[in-house]
């Protein structure tokens, strides 16, 4: 049968729109990985094993959840930046690691558009806790003390330029108070450090903190947000308790390689769609004192770009430098 080129170069583009079509339809075809700047333990670790629990159904494959803490962030991202775009190997970023980290890198080892947001999952509040033992029921009695013990007072972080530094520098700057900083490597240790009473007061998100309030081993004194969570409803906000500049909210989202094909991103955030807008995931996030809260990848791009430029000015006044 001879053919026209005209027939040829038709034929030859349906069958490339049909092996563009099946390469689109068999994403997935093998597991999933979540790569977590994070130890285990913490809000990202948390975050990033219930989105994998529960995207793994609706996606169609096992999604496995990889831990790689380290570098302020730099060492997951750096595994995700160089990984295979095909949506397989993804990053579950933690806001602060995003939109602070950068700002104090002495040599940067990625950049914003190394990624490509897909979702975000959860949001989260920092919470105020302190130890136990300390004499102070309410964040205006904890400024009382400070300023009564002048220096007296350390709060741990995890890390030189983490988001827990950067809320104790702004707790400073509203407060006008002076405390140590105690860097660590990660929320666990801090949080173990705390619970030991080395450390008087910590900031962070409230899921590793909630066993510890419940069995009245630490005790919250305010949420830094604009609004109280339902699962510490007796804990004001710092606005309510006269302190509305400290606002430290954290996300928890998922990013994917810059080359990774858009059909495979769109498939993703449909997905994730559906797996943060359950109501089982919903209580769950709310139960550990967070919340499911879905952007897509436009309203993801724009949060992140808003969050670069505010915390830019934070740190500048603040006068925060790494390590």
């Amino acid at each position: 049968m001879h053919m026209t080129r005209k027939q040829f170069t038709t034929l030859a583009l349906a069958a490339a729109a049909m092996s563009g079509a099946w390469a689109q339809g068999a994403y997935p075809n093998k597991t999933v990985t979540f790569v977590v700047p994070a130890a285990a333990g913490g809000t990202t670790d948390i975050s990033g094993r219930m989105a994998a629990q529960a995207l793994a159904p609706v996606l169609g494959q096992a999604v496995v959840v990889d831990n790689k803490g380290g570098g302020n962030g730099a060492i997951a991202a750096n595994i995700v930046k160089r990984a295979e775009a095909d949506g397989y190997t993804l990053l579950m970023q933690y806001s602060g690691f995003h939109v602070i980290s950068p700002h104090l890198a002495k040599a940067p080892q990625w950049e914003q558009k190394d990624f490509q947001p897909i979702a975000n999952i959860i949001s989260a509040p920092q919470i105020i806790v302190v130890r136990e033992s300390l004499p102070v029921k309410t964040l205006a009695e904890l400024i009382a003390y400070a300023k009564a013990n002048p220096g007296k007072l350390n709060y741990a972080s995890s890390g030189n330029g983490s988001l827990q530094h950067v809320t104790g520098a702004m707790l400073e700057q509203q407060g006008g108070i002076k405390m140590v900083h105690v860097p660590y490597k990660g929320t666990g240790p801090a949080l173990q450090d705390l619970l030991g009473g080395q450390v008087d007061l910590t900031f962070g998100t409230a899921p590793p903190f909630m066993p510890h309030i419940a069995s009245g081993k630490l005790r919250v004194l305010a949420v830094t947000g604009k609004e109280r969570l339902p699962s510490l409803p007796d804990a004001p906000t710092t606005v309510e308790a006269g302190y509305p500049g400290v606002n430290a909210t954290s996300w928890f989202a998922l990013f994917a390689p810059a080359a990774v094909p858009r059909p495979v991103i769109d498939r993703l955030a449909a997905d994730l769609k559906k797996v943060v807008e359950d109501p089982a995931f919903r209580k769950k996030a709310e139960e550990q004192g967070a919340a499911a809260d879905y952007l897509g990848p436009q309203q993801l791009s724009e949060r992140a770009r808003a969050d670069f430029a505010n915390w830019a000015g934070v740190i500048k006044s603040s006068k925060i430098e790494a390590e």
